[in-house]
């Protein structure tokens, strides 16, 4: 996933309101005791937009992805902005830095490609042992609505001067995820196209679901928030926005993680 299609993943995602989605989680970690100057990861960072914004405003940000070829256009993007983040290629599920962490981040449906319940608990547990007591974890999810409806079982394109792509989307109701093919047809120098597939699968995670992952992890003061909006989410919200934090007194048990 995400190989030659890191090449054009930022022409395909330049409508991103990143500064507002950046602006949102900044106001979220403020919220819970996050400072200004803490030390955070972006896991799923993609080609580090968002962990690019969230540096200018100070945050310590460490950058993480299983595409080495979107870690390469990552730290090429932020050497160019001037800044020194280190990304790190690693499974979110099996995150480990040497440092703790005040805030863990998975933004843009990064906990939509973890198909299995197990793997999204293998993730809040490897978040839960990234932070320091006190520390939050922050997150966000296409919702069941967003996968069944928005996406669902229909063909989208898009043609441009120098990008077209072909989106085929087929949601599956029994497992409650979708399969998307995309064909992107890239303009050459010469006037050709050079195409590029990509085959992705996203899990409609249930609200219920993710909130008891959560709590069984040791997670606590546990807030779902509509789409980039201090509010509770809408009948049918396009997105949800999870805030979760590790209590700053554990129990003797899972002051090293259980």
């Amino acid at each position: 996933m995400y190989t030659a299609f890191a090449r054009v993943y930022d022409a395909l995602m330049d409508t991103v309101d990143y500064p507002g989605w950046a602006a949102h989680y900044r106001r979220l970690m403020a919220a819970c005791g996050v400072p200004g100057n803490g030390k955070c990861v972006e896991c799923a960072c993609g080609t580090g937009s968002l962990t690019i914004l969230l540096a200018r405003y100070g945050y310590q940000m460490t950058g993480v992805d299983i595409s080495q070829e979107m870690l390469f256009h990552a730290s090429n993007k932020a050497r160019a902005s001037g800044l020194g983040i280190p990304f790190v290629r690693q499974d979110m599920r099996r995150l480990r830095l040497h440092r703790p962490m005040d805030a863990v981040l998975a933004t843009c449906d990064g906990l939509n490609y973890l198909l299995e319940e197990a793997d999204v608990s293998a993730f809040f547990q490897a978040a839960w042992n990234a932070l320091r007591p006190g520390g939050g974890l922050f997150f966000d999810v296409s919702t069941p609505a967003k996968l069944r409806t928005a996406l669902g079982s229909q063909l989208i394109g898009y043609d441009s001067e120098n990008i077209t792509y072909l989106w085929q989307n087929t949601y599956h109701e029994r497992s409650a995820t979708v399969d998307l093919r995309l064909a992107v047809f890239l303009r050459q120098k010469d006037g050709s196209y050079r195409r590029i597939d990509e085959a992705q699968r996203q899990k409609a995670h249930s609200m219920q679901a993710l909130t008891g992952l959560l709590q069984q992890t040791g997670f606590r003061n546990i807030h779902v928030y509509g789409d980039c909006r201090p509010e509770p989410p809408r009948e049918n919200e396009q997105r949800w926005h999870f805030a979760a934090l590790k209590p700053a007194e554990l129990p003797v048990d899972q002051e090293a993680g259980r």
